[in-house]
């Protein structure tokens, strides 16, 4: 097994709703490879994941957004699911910490509904995306151009759509990680 990631940190911006295996199949990727994960979220305490509509297990906060700094971490993850992007899109912090990791040229990965969280932060705007079909709509009226394939790089925004894509997301996620900063990353700061 490879420690690729040895030393590398990734910030996993959930709250209750987020879909589970689009935390755990990422996390576990990044910890295989030598890196180090930490949940931040809105409260203390644990998130409840769904599994699909059902549901999952719960899950410890490491860290409360209020505490995170973007400049503790290498790069940033944000699970899908329906209810997690939904609140995290409407939380000034939440928008704040995203926007910091693209300021920082760090890499940012969103799966399926995730890119909410970029839409709302005004993060998508001519860039290369992709997430749930029902979302594809909201990020091309974003400005983004989206593409409907597994998962999509965009010197270090990585994007992919759902579940079934998790092997694609979780390589680039290692891949890009291990790459570092991305200056392109710091021009999607809009605001």
């Amino acid at each position: 097994m490879t420690q690729r990631a040895q030393g590398r940190k990734l910030a996993i911006l959930a709250t209750d709703g987020f879909e589970q295996i689009e935390l755990t199949s990422p996390k576990e990727a990044i910890e295989n490879a030598g890196g180090e994960t930490t949940i931040v979220s809105l409260k203390h305490g644990t998130i409840q994941a769904n599994k699909h509509r059902e549901h999952g297990d719960t899950f410890k906060v490491d860290m409360i957004l209020d505490d995170a700094k973007a400049d503790d971490f290498d790069a940033l993850l944000i699970p899908g699911g329906l209810f997690s992007p939904d609140t995290l899109r409407t939380n000034q912090k939440a928008k704040d910490f995203t926007s910091a990791f693209f300021r920082q040229m760090k890499p940012v990965f969103a799966i399926c509904h995730g890119p909410q969280v970029l839409i709302s932060a005004n993060l998508v705007n001519g860039r290369e995306v992709t997430g749930y079909p029902a979302i594809q709509q909201d990020l091309k009226n974003a400005g983004a151009r989206v593409l409907d394939q597994s998962v999509v790089v965009d010197s270090g925004l990585v994007t992919s759509r759902s579940p079934d894509d998790l092997g694609d997301f979780n390589a680039k996620i290692v891949e890009e990680i291990c790459e570092g900063k991305h200056a392109e990353q710091r021009e999607s700061v809009t605001a």
